[in-house]
């Protein structure tokens, strides 16, 4: 078996856990072996999943991925946001519920493949990296999502997803990189691993889940709290009509130099020429 940083690298004399997890299922069974008070504690679901517990859950969210991630040695990423429903070109919108919506998600099916070709573009950079820098991450689903781990397969190069599970069931598309593939039940442990390592994000037409995370990395970058990368928002058309920060500035609630904060592009050419400009590639 490969050895990794979860794994043991030393030799103790000591019982591992998961040999205590199996001597507990050969355990005679008896009343008292199947109380819930006889359980292990760390395999107990009923209280792992308690209340009390809810700490230590966010804690080992964010241990997992964190992990993982440094045992491959990945040091930076580009961050793909964007609708779920918007369909590759050659697909019709399954979500529509009008057909004003049926056409206009027709129409921005033109962003899937600007998605694709920017995760394209990224991913060929993170080659002369050896896929330790601009790695490719998405929320793993279809739309926008899909694309960009499509891209990043067409090119050759592994790519991050972290999904989340919704009360409507999401499947994570067939491009993402198997064992960079990481599933979250808590938003909070998963907008911190979405920007944890991220030298640019890119916000392509989506809906409420685009919105929340294209303002939570731009509160994190007007506040401080967060280094100034390339906020790129893909579809001027889009955007200008979506939100007006403009409007914004003018009434005095935002700064007019916020509005510098982000970068209106059209095409993955331009989106990634932003970024070398920015880091001197």
């Amino acid at each position: 078996m490969k050895e990794t940083t979860m794994s043991r690298k030393y030799h103790s004399p000591l019982r591992t856990s998961q040999q205590d997890i199996d001597a507990t299922r050969r355990v005679v069974q008896t009343e008292q072996t199947l109380s819930p008070a006889y359980r292990l504690a760390f395999s107990d679901e009923d209280f792992m999943t308690s209340e009390a517990l809810r700490g230590v859950r966010f804690q080992l969210e964010y241990l997992k991925p964190e992990l993982m991630l440094q045992e491959r040695g990945i040091k930076s990423t580009v961050v793909l946001f964007g609708g779920a429903r918007i369909p590759a070109p050659n697909e019709e919108p399954k979500s529509a519920k009008t057909e004003i919506a049926r056409k206009n998600l027709k129409k921005s099916s033109r962003y899937y493949d600007e998605a694709r070709i920017f995760a394209q573009l990224a991913s060929n950079k993170a080659k002369t990296f050896d896929y330790k820098e601009y790695v490719i991450v998405t929320g793993g689903g279809p739309g926008i999502m899909e694309a960009g781990n499509l891209g990043a397969q067409q090119a050759g190069a592994p790519s991050i997803a972290f999904n989340i599970v919704l009360p409507h069931e999401q499947a994570p598309n067939s491009y993402i990189t198997p064992d960079l593939c990481f599933n979250f039940h808590y938003f909070a442990t998963r907008k911190i691993h979405f920007l944890l390592r991220a030298k640019a994000v890119a916000i392509f037409p989506g809906g409420f889940g685009t919105l929340d995370e294209f303002f939570e990395t731009l509160t994190l970058i007007q506040t401080g709290r967060m280094e100034a990368i390339p906020l790129l928002m893909f579809g001027k058309e889009f955007w200008q009509k979506a939100i007006d920060l403009e409007a914004l500035a003018e009434a005095g609630t935002i700064s007019p130099d916020d509005v510098d904060l982000i970068t209106i592009v059209d095409s993955a050419k331009q989106g990634w020429e932003v970024i070398e400009k920015f880091y001197s590639l």
